[in-house]
């Protein structure tokens, strides 16, 4: 869970990116300031108190001490914060400069915000910590839900979409499912069929119905692929060797 530091001196524009971060399940705690002054003050003081910062969302143009100096004065810091920077110009240069974990271009959506959460959890974790901590934005009814990578059993090709199926429910993301293999490539997901990944993670079974291999994978029958049999079956091997 993040705790979390907001900073832009535009009011509307600061309440909705606090707002948005408080929606996400990942971000336990979040502070807001309107200026880097008032930033710094409050940066110092949980230090003083002992309190975990993990990341400071960070607008870049702001009257008086800008964002880029204030992520210099940041860098100073014993411990510093990750950052993620905020604007309404493209920083790239500049964000790789100072080392941020990811920039934002403003109107902020909610699903890109969803991705620099992920970045930003991933850069504080611990050495060796959990790599499934990666989620996918699905929209819901006006809502937003965070799904794991690890509860996707398997993904199917819908269209221009993507169904994810996990135990208790199946959601429609819009993407390809070529793009959903490469993004999890190395993350225990293997195609068994044109149409069909599988997290190897959930499969149950191996085994030939009807002169044809299939997998159980959360309580489904999937087919494999003649063509990627071979394929199949030696991931799934590699996958559970000691």
């Amino acid at each position: 869970m993040l705790r979390v530091l907001a900073v832009d001196d535009e009011v509307p524009a600061l309440s909705e990116l606090a707002f948005l971060l408080r929606q996400d399940t990942r971000v336990e705690h979040v502070s807001t300031a309107t200026d880097s002054g008032a930033a710094l003050r409050d940066m110092v003081q949980m230090i003083a108190d002992g309190e975990r910062l993990d990341g400071v969302f960070l607008d870049v143009r702001m009257p008086g001490l800008d964002g880029l100096d204030l992520a210099r004065l940041i860098g100073g810091f014993p411990t510093p914060p990750k950052l993620v920077f905020v604007s309404a110009h493209d920083c790239a240069v500049q964000a790789f400069e100072l080392e941020a974990v990811d920039y934002l271009l403003k109107p902020v959506r909610p699903e890109r915000l969803a991705e620099a959460v992920r970045r930003l959890l991933t850069a504080v974790a611990p050495p060796g910590a959990d790599e499934d901590l990666e989620t996918i934005p699905v929209e819901l009814a006006g809502r937003t839900k965070f799904v794991a990578r690890q509860d996707v059993c398997y993904a199917e090709a819908h269209g221009d979409y993507v169904r994810l199926h996990t135990a208790g429910a199946v959601y429609l993301v819009r993407m390809s499912l070529a793009a959903l293999e490469r993004r999890w490539a190395g993350s225990g997901f293997v195609r068994v069929h044109r149409s069909t990944l599988v997290n190897v993670r959930h499969v149950s079974e191996l085994r030939f119905d009807a002169g044809r291999v299939v997998l159980e994978v959360g309580g489904e029958t999937l087919p494999v692929s003649r063509r990627l049999t071979r394929q199949v079956r030696e991931q799934l091997v590699r996958q559970f060797r000691p």
